[in-house]
């Protein structure tokens, strides 16, 4: 997942305000009249094209149609967690699942980069089944006993 950069969006935005007069409003592509009613659709493309977020929908388009790009069985038994840096996280149902999808873990990647287009997805990475927990997040404090510490 890229990382947006601001100053290059302020750097665009200052240079699109000073290029037309404060008083002129800003040029649209009018199809009929003006003051006519558009498409949600083309007003929704544009809106995910200004701000870049065709691979954030990719990546989500991943996560809810799972099941039919790598197919019942395995999504029955793996499910994504998360992308992050192009790494995407598979929780499987067992260690036995978690080291039989590493096995084809290049031709799942084909699979994905085929039929999932624009996600940025370079590496995969398989874990098995968790027990429960008491961390909650990413973030810990070690020696703490975590969310026990307020009972007493």
């Amino acid at each position: 997942m890229s990382k947006r950069d601001l100053a290059l969006d302020l750097f665009k935005s200052f240079k699109n305000t000073s290029i037309r007069k404060i008083n002129k409003p800003a040029p649209s592509i009018q199809v009929g009249k003006p003051g006519d009613p558009e498409l949600i659709s083309g007003v929704l493309s544009n809106l995910i094209a200004d701000r870049d977020w065709d691979s954030g929908l990719a990546e989500g388009n991943l996560f809810v149609h799972w099941k039919k790009i790598v197919g019942d069985e395995i999504a029955q038994h793996a499910t994504p967690i998360s992308i992050l840096e192009g790494t995407l996280t598979i929780q499987s149902s067992s260690t036995a699942w978690a080291t039989q999808l590493q096995l084809m873990s290049n031709d799942l990647l084909m699979m994905i980069q085929k039929d999932a287009a624009g996600v940025l997805v370079e590496n995969i990475v398989f874990i098995g089944p968790h027990g429960p927990s008491w961390k909650k997040g990413i973030r810990t404090i070690r020696n703490a006993r975590g969310p026990r510490d307020t009972y007493g």
